[in-house]
């Protein structure tokens, strides 16, 4: 069984990786803590997360420029659809890797921020 401190670590971490995710509100609610801890409890890696993350906010940021604005994500569970995909098909590390380099033109602190802080 986990630690209570490496849950409350992995929770905290997902919130920081939503929280600094360009579009979206950066404030968090007790639905998005429960969300981490559930998250964790289903064994999700963080490192899939982080990926889902990354996917939705490329999804987001890349969309036609004819499109109409989007508003901002209000919580962790917009996220949530694109964490499930992922662990049913984990993506190939070469496409992540792309979509990485296609963020950091436009987001890199985004981009750094994570590099540095996940092991």
């Amino acid at each position: 069984m986990p630690s209570p401190t490496s849950r409350r670590l992995y929770v905290q971490q997902v919130l920081d990786l939503y929280r600094l995710a360009p579009g979206t509100s950066g404030q968090l609610r007790r639905s998005d803590r429960q969300l981490a801890g559930t998250l964790h409890d289903r064994g999700i890696p963080l490192e899939t997360v982080h990926a889902a993350i990354i996917l939705a906010v490329a999804r987001r940021t890349f969309r036609s420029a004819c499109a109409p604005p989007l508003e901002p994500i209000a919580t962790l569970h917009y996220f949530r659809p694109v964490i499930d995909e992922l662990v049913a098909v984990p993506p190939e590390p070469d496409y992540l890797r792309y979509i990485r380099y296609k963020l950091a033109t436009v987001a890199p602190d985004f981009i750094a921020a994570r590099d540095h802080q996940l092991p």
